[in-house]
């Protein structure tokens, strides 16, 4: 009896392994931050000081950041979170679809592109209207607008970043 060898080799979309790290980070490090920093230990409140500094360079107003641990707050407001949160689950999504279905928007093109930017306008049209004082900062009301934000993003980069790789790609 003749044995075949087939012989799999192991494929590794770093995109998709690098975006995952990422949004992990996204995710984990605004509400881990304070709860570091209250720590009292040095390299704990050293990471602390990390995430909080990429929080300065990404939020438009990390000042409003929740209250988690006082006196330490969330790395990011809830608006950032929010875009973050709409991120996550559309990767969850992905994770459970494949990429399949009609919410996809990358499948379609430069209609997909409009349709992104349009509701990915969520965010900053709020941040504009209290700039403007139509409203002030309230958590109820920034959240939403952030989560809109992120699902548009997740809903045309998702397919983008995770597709699966042909052995051409490789």
């Amino acid at each position: 009896m003749m044995r075949v060898a087939f012989k799999r080799e192991l494929q590794i979309n770093w995109v998709s392994a690098i975006a995952d790290f990422m949004l992990a980070g996204m995710v984990i490090g605004p509400l881990a931050a304070p709860f570091l920093a209250a720590s009292g230990t040095f390299l704990l409140s050293e990471i602390a000081n990390i995430i909080y500094f990429m929080g300065d360079h990404v939020c438009p107003q990390p000042d409003m950041g929740l209250d988690l641990a006082p006196p330490y707050i969330m790395a990011v407001c809830m608006r950032c979170y929010g875009t973050v949160t709409g991120l996550f689950i559309t990767r969850l999504l992905y994770g459970l679809t494949g990429g399949k279905g009609f919410y996809w928007l990358s499948q379609y093109g430069w209609s997909g592109v409009a349709i992104a930017s349009v509701l990915m306008m969520a965010y900053p049209l709020e941040l504009a209207a209290q700039v403007l004082d139509l409203w002030s900062f309230n958590n109820y009301i920034v959240t939403p607008f952030g989560l809109i934000t992120g699902l548009a993003w997740g809903l045309f980069t998702m397919p983008i970043l995770h597709r699966r790789l042909s052995s051409e790609e490789n």
